[in-house]
């Protein structure tokens, strides 16, 4: 299979997987590293059955490594004018509405939040978040079932004036 035959099959997966573990600004930057570091390691392979879960690991140790190198974050005031998602989750609800579920989400234990993202914000089924991550599919339902049922308890928590502003 072509190169960019994968990248079109697992790009949704490599996003959902780096948007569980770093910050919304690094992700499509980092798709594109993880892709450039599986290139030249493909004939390390040993199953070519395994990709899925292979660029997976990569994808996981890549977030890993960002977070080991990242230079510490300066906290900036709220008021501070600029053209972050915090910005622009303010000009549209649906946009508030977005970032308040993507926050929820990461709030979750990491064993949702992977398999809830691949499904909610990459579309990707249950059969084929199992088949592109090697996870099995009794595992991925579970998982889906029980994260939905976190999130839906972690959304309720939340007063409904915030909701409805986006914060």
């Amino acid at each position: 299979m072509a190169f960019g035959q994968l990248y079109d099959r697992y790009s949704r997966m490599v996003h959902g997987i780096l948007l569980a573990r770093v910050p919304l600004s690094e992700v499509n930057d980092l798709v594109q590293d993880v892709f450039l570091r599986a290139l030249p390691r493909l004939h390390a392979l040993r199953d070519v059955n395994r990709f899925g879960a292979w660029l997976a690991a990569i994808t996981r140790n890549r977030a890993n490594d960002y977070h080991r190198h990242a230079v510490e974050e300066v906290e900036l005031p709220e008021d501070l004018p600029g053209d972050g998602i915090e910005s622009q989750a303010a000009g549209s609800s649906v946009d508030a509405e977005a970032w308040l579920l993507l926050s929820a989400i990461r709030g979750l234990p990491e064993t949702y939040r992977e398999i809830l993202l691949l499904r909610l914000v990459e579309g990707m089924t249950g059969p084929e978040i199992a088949a592109r991550t090697g996870l099995k599919h009794g595992s991925v339902r579970v998982n889906l079932h029980r994260g939905m049922q976190k999130l839906r308890e972690k959304l309720a928590s939340i007063p409904r004036a915030a909701r409805e502003q986006g914060i």
